[in-house]
């Protein structure tokens, strides 16, 4: 589990508390729009990652822009993320200074109309 060095233990934490609140919630009317905990992005490129929950896998849901154009919603693997490597060794980092001011559903709907995320 070396990718959860990406995260503050904050960020990690609350993480997880959402991905228990949400897990019975899936797939009703109750499901949770959470602000998202953190944003991730890789230093090297315009992929940007904003995150609400995350399992105790590394398997996280937010919204996601790899910059082509098309942000979306859905899961990804932290794993895999992480195991992308850049010039000198770059990882994906987390954005320590950035803080959540909208629901994620309201950042999804600003970039889904921009083609990227603006945060």
């Amino acid at each position: 589990m070396e990718w959860l060095s990406v995260f503050t233990p904050e960020a990690a934490q609350r993480l997880a508390e959402n991905h228990k609140e949400q897990l019975p919630l899936k797939g009703t009317s109750r499901e949770r729009d959470f602000h998202p905990v953190c944003k991730l992005f890789l230093p090297w490129a315009s992929a940007t990652w904003l995150l609400t929950e995350m399992d105790d896998d590394g398997l996280a849901f937010g919204l996601s822009d790899m910059g082509f154009g098309t942000p979306e919603l859905g899961y990804v693997s932290i794993d895999e993320i992480y195991a992308v490597k850049g010039p000198g060794g770059l990882r994906v980092e987390q954005d320590l200074h950035w803080t959540a001011k909208h629901p994620l559903s309201q950042y999804a709907a600003e970039a889904r109309s921009l083609g990227y995320i603006r945060a």
